[in-house]
């Protein structure tokens, strides 16, 4: 009978101990996530994860343009009466960062976790908007290096 437990205990101390490797080994396989950029419009939210990012190494020049064009952008309506606020990861501004409007910069960099801007900004021709929505790209970087590119689709909501 004592042969029959040390047995039972033996399969089960070697099934927990497989079970925690190959949990080990799942978790090993993914990936990182990226930093996260948020938008706020009233109590709306979105946020989302870098449509380009290359864990804190500089993104090549030549990549920039296609993700400027992310098709799978979050959105978010906006009553251009409304403030729209951007907040990023401590990660993100401490190299900085720049709200971008159609690939045009809006803002100045900041490294400030958080920036507000007014909705009416992002519908108005003056500032290159057409229509009635808006991509805006935070564009992680400074010293013309760009290290992450997280894009939003704003909607116009009147």
């Amino acid at each position: 009978m004592t042969s029959q437990r040390f047995v039972v205990r033996h399969r089960r101390t070697v099934a927990a101990v497989g079970a925690v490797g190959a949990g080990l080994l799942v978790l090993s396989a993914c990936d990182k996530p990226t930093p996260l950029a948020t938008v706020t419009v009233g109590r709306d939210t979105v946020n989302s994860e870098a449509s380009c990012h290359n864990d804190g190494k500089a993104l090549a020049a030549s990549s920039l343009e296609g993700c400027l064009k992310d098709k799978d952008a979050k959105s978010i309506k906006v009553d251009p009466d409304e403030t729209v606020r951007f907040g990023v990861d401590p990660e993100i501004a401490e190299k900085g960062w720049t709200i971008l409007m159609n690939g045009q910069p809006l803002t100045d960099a900041s490294k400030k976790t958080y920036r507000t801007v007014p909705g009416s900004v992002f519908f108005n021709q003056q500032y290159g908007a057409t229509g009635g929505s808006t991509t805006v790209t935070i564009l992680e970087g400074g010293d013309s290096k760009a290290y992450g590119l997280w894009s939003f689709k704003l909607k116009k909501d009147s």
